[in-house]
């Protein structure tokens, strides 16, 4: 194996301080309890701050700005422990996202969270028209799905012209937060000459959605390998016949599948992670290959959970629709696998 998908010292330590502290302070338990809230209140801004404080809310942002000055590699390791228990919080979209475009102490230390206003229809398409613009300093349109939108107090906005950011809670933002199957915060936002506070250079969006884009396939590799190891411990625990049902050959086959899938998107989760890190010319194609590939694992493993739990797979006792409604959902957040490939494809000159 390259040295390059070993973990140093430092990055397994962050991996095992991230993962001990999800599992402490943002069990599974956690969404069930977001799920109860308004969709307007699911974000739990002092539990961001404990986040700030581990230093993830600036793990992209640089020291002069009161960030930890790391890389893709380490905000992966974060990743996919948040989405190993679901975990509620505006990572993607204050610390990538975020953290990419409008560094600041105020972000770095937990104070300010951050959404990105993008898509105007319900697919997402990095390339498609835009409608909303800026005229008189104020941004004029409507956005859907925007990630955690309903707790942001910053917008950056796509326009035709640029990146505009308005104050969320500020003159001409109207916020409708969405009730949605996976419980993530997100709204659909409406700007009526919003007030323009700055403008970023339209070039700065792809990196931004590139970033957050492989941070996500992260989450999504998290979330697969803890349902894997929920339907392993069921597999050896829940007897048949006088025996656990593991042992029987079929199910050990389909195990021995999700087993192999993980393995596979483990690895070019990390590729894709190194490259943006490295600046290396094949980042974008690692990071597409990396979507599709957690998509389908992730779809899998849950589909797979739900079927070898049996009937009780489907029932809201268990964890396992919770993981199955977010990997739906996130595999269409910022493109869905058949997005990807083609994009890869293009970018490979097919």
């Amino acid at each position: 194996m390259s040295s390059r998908f070993v973990d140093s010292p430092e990055q397994a330590e962050l991996a095992r301080g991230a993962r001990a502290f999800v599992e402490r302070r943002i069990p599974v338990a956690a969404l069930r309890g977001v799920r109860a809230r308004p969709a307007d209140d699911r974000i739990d801004r002092a539990l961001w701050r404990e986040c700030a404080q581990l230093g993830w809310a600036g793990i992209l942002v640089g020291e002069g700005d009161g960030g930890a000055g790391l890389g893709m590699i380490e905000a992966g390791l974060v990743a996919e422990q948040l989405g190993r228990t679901l975990a509620p919080t505006p990572f993607l979209s204050t610390a990538i996202i975020g953290g990419t475009l409008v560094p600041s102490p105020a972000l770095a230390g937990g104070d300010q969270l951050v959404a990105l206003a993008l898509d105007e229809t319900p697919f997402f398409d990095a390339r498609a028209s835009c409608e909303t613009i800026i005229r008189d300093r104020g941004v004029i349109g409507a956005k859907r799905n925007v990630l955690d939108g309903p707790a942001a107090d910053r917008v950056i906005v796509r326009t035709q012209d640029a990146l505009a950011i308005v104050d969320a809670r500020g003159p001409g933002v109207t916020i409708t937060a969405l009730d949605r199957v996976d419980s993530r915060s997100v709204a659909d936002l409406r700007f009526d000459r919003a007030p323009v506070i700055d403008t970023l250079s339209l070039d700065h969006l792809d990196r931004a959605i590139t970033r957050a884009t492989a941070a996500l396939a992260a989450e999504m590799l998290g979330g697969a390998d803890a349902v894997f190891a929920t339907t392993l411990a069921y597999l050896k625990e829940r007897r048949q016949f006088g025996v656990p049902i593991g042992s029987f050959q079929a199910l050990k086959h389909r195990a021995a599948q999700i087993f192999c899938e993980l393995e596979l998107t483990r690895s070019i989760v990390r590729a894709a992670l190194a490259a943006l890190d490295a600046n290396a010319p094949d980042a974008e194609p690692l990071v597409s290959a990396a979507k599709a590939r957690a998509s389908d694992t992730y779809l899998l493993a849950t589909a797979e959970a739900i079927q070898m739990h049996g009937g009780i797979g489907v029932t809201d006792e268990l964890d396992i629709g919770l993981y199955y409604k977010r990997a739906m959902a996130a595999s269409m957040l910022f493109g869905d696998a058949a997005y990807h490939r083609d994009r890869f494809a293009r970018l490979a000159g097919y």
